[in-house]
């Protein structure tokens, strides 16, 4: 898509969240963004413009503000381009400034690779990256975007680029999205991370996965509306959301559990969202009133939050 679509296409994103919103930053931020990029070309032959729009949108679709889209179409201005700080803060302040400089001192960071386990190398560099950004959490949502944009079209690079990126996603920035409660991007990234790392295994699941994916659908439009019944009857208030499970979080089930496809009991995943931990427990009666529970598989995280203080 051209880059002026696409900046039609984020301003109408914009328009529909903050209405009432001055979108001047954003116009701005355009500009400036797209004069300093305009020679640039990436490796799939897109012009750069398209890549800093792009990863505006994504901020867009999870609700965030103009002044946080205006740094995203600005984050690589730095790096990349000739413009220089005082330019950009004569232009748009200190606040985008020290956002932009945010994101270009995440993009030096060195992340260990020499740690024994996958967990300790995880937490250490995501320890890192925290750190990096601790004064200001836009800086961290827009290298987010920024990697979930370059994922988007990772197939453009050489495999080894590919490679690096990819695990580089899977350890650092898809735990992230998790630890921040961005299930989407933590999804997409680890399923597009998932296809480049091992190609053939993705195939094949997907292969497996849409032999009944029209059956699998059906099942679980049906499954969602019996549980609203359910839950409308029991008095009980939420909303429930019904989606088939990523192909990523599908592998590791198999290689965690040593199973093979068919023996996978959660290729679908149904979520029951409540305004209060009551209304959690009373979901959860509902559910079992439809269903026998499997013993052993129920985790309280609400009694027991999680080791990172997640609580469901």
């Amino acid at each position: 898509m051209p880059a002026r679509s696409l900046y039609a296409k984020l301003i109408k994103r914009l328009r529909r969240s903050f209405p009432d919103a001055d979108l001047t930053v954003v116009q701005d931020a355009y500009r400036v963004a797209e004069a300093a990029h305009r020679n640039q070309v990436r490796a799939s032959g897109d012009p750069y413009i398209t890549h800093t729009v792009n990863t505006a949108i994504i901020l867009a679709n999870l609700g965030l503000d103009p002044v946080t889209c205006a740094a995203g179409l600005l984050h690589d201005v730095l790096e990349d381009t000739s413009v220089t700080r005082a330019e950009l803060q004569a232009k748009f302040g200190k606040e985008i400034t020290a956002v932009v400089e945010g994101v270009t001192k995440i993009n030096q960071l060195s992340f260990r690779d020499d740690l024994p386990t996958l967990e300790m190398k995880q937490a250490q560099n995501i320890r890192k990256m925290l750190v990096a950004t601790a004064q200001d959490l836009r800086v961290i949502m827009i290298k987010m975007a920024d990697r979930l944009h370059n994922m988007r079209t990772l197939e453009f690079l050489d495999p080894e680029r590919r490679e690096r990126i990819s695990r580089e996603t899977l350890d650092i920035y898809a735990p992230l999205a998790h630890r921040l409660g961005i299930s989407s991007w933590k999804w997409e990234m680890e399923d597009h991370a998932f296809h480049h790392l091992m190609p053939d295994t993705y195939k094949e699941i997907a292969r497996m996965v849409a032999m009944k994916r029209h059956e699998r659908e059906v099942y679980l439009m049906q499954t969602v509306a019996l549980l609203e019944k359910k839950l409308l009857e029991a008095e009980v208030a939420a909303t429930v959301i019904g989606r088939p499970k990523h192909l990523y979080s599908i592998y590791e089930k198999m290689t965690g559990q040593g199973k093979d496809f068919s023996q996978v009991l959660d290729v679908l995943g149904i979520r029951i969202i409540t305004q209060t931990d009551a209304g959690c427990y009373n979901a959860l009666g509902a559910v079992h009133s439809l269903w026998t529970p499997i013993p052993g598989r129920l985790k309280d995280y609400i009694a027991m939050p999680k080791l990172n203080m997640y609580q469901a």
